[in-house]
């Protein structure tokens, strides 16, 4: 493939493995696309695969899929820590190789046609797919939630992109648009009070003044007992993992509380971990481009 599109499509399904199965073979179904990871978390409720294909393959595998959480999921049944607003709640398109972010735009917008007329779902279109200013941010346009989407899409500023002007009884509201590569990253707490994990994530997220490009929240694992700070990094350049990283262990450490762990959802830019790497190893004169191995090899 010359071309190539990461899509990362996120279903409020973490719980059912023969749903998940069923997904997995659908996103499967498109000799032009790999499905090259996924990952369900129980807690959230919540499932996100990563694809990458040529332009009409990833195309075709967002709509297949679309199509096939339609079928499987019941969004009124649904319950999960991570908020959603959809059965298929975000299908984000990301250029990856020889391709642009123009070209995600035109796909994200053929797709979410598709999904409102043959699926009869409405659809928003967010980050650099968005109609509006203010559909950019998936904070925004998700706010409210399935529970609260019939009254939301009643008012003029919130008509839906496509589709029709009330949710879908079962599978709700869908947020399609084009972005830059984002990292899904998590970070547990050795408590299970959840207050102080949403005080530590109103801190380090930008809305609540602290990083920018920074978008995070108070989760409970169930499973586990313990709180989390699940975030999304929108631009690891312009705030690195570590940065993010160490402010929660100090603020943790207020309530007499340790960073246990730390996940990525997903897949995340080789850089973005070799960055850390540089930072905890106080490696001196790093040059990523050329002290890195797999650069010289993988061009």
């Amino acid at each position: 493939m010359s071309q190539l599109i990461e899509c990362i499509p996120n279903f409020s399904e973490g719980r059912n493995e023969e749903v998940i199965n069923a997904l997995v073979s659908a996103a499967k179904s498109i000799p032009s696309v790999i499905l090259i990871d996924y990952s369900s978390d129980s807690s959230h409720n919540r499932s996100v695969f990563t694809l990458v294909g040529s332009p009409e393959g990833i195309e075709e595998v967002a709509f297949v899929l679309s199509k096939k959480a339609n079928e499987l999921i019941d969004l009124s049944k649904h319950s999960g820590e991570h908020p959603r607003m959809g059965a298929v709640d975000v299908i984000p398109f990301v250029p990856v190789k020889d391709s642009s972010m123009e070209q995600c735009v035109e796909i994200s917008k053929r797709v979410a046609e598709r999904i409102g007329k043959e699926l009869e779902i409405p659809v928003f279109l967010y980050e650099e797919s968005a109609s509006t200013a203010g559909r950019k941010n998936l904070a925004v346009v998700r706010r409210g939630g399935f529970e609260g989407m019939g009254e939301k899409l009643q008012k003029p500023e919130w008509t839906p992109d496509f589709g029709p002007n009330r949710p879908h009884p079962t599978s709700g509201v869908v947020a399609v648009g084009a972005r830059a590569p984002l990292i899904a990253f998590n970070v547990n707490l050795s408590t299970s009070d959840l207050d102080i994990a949403n005080k530590i994530a109103k801190i380090v997220r930008a809305s609540g003044g602290g990083f920018k490009c920074c978008k995070g929240i108070g989760v409970m694992l169930e499973d586990r007992n313990i709180a989390q700070v699940s975030m999304n990094m929108v631009d690891y350049e312009i705030t690195p993992l570590y940065r993010v990283f160490e402010l929660i262990k100090i603020e943790a450490a207020r309530y007499g509380v340790t960073v246990i762990g730390s996940e990525l959802i997903g897949l995340a830019p080789a850089k973005a971990l070799i960055d850390c790497s540089e930072y905890y190893l106080k490696i001196e004169g790093f040059d990523y481009k050329k002290q890195v191995l797999e650069n010289h090899l993988f061009v």
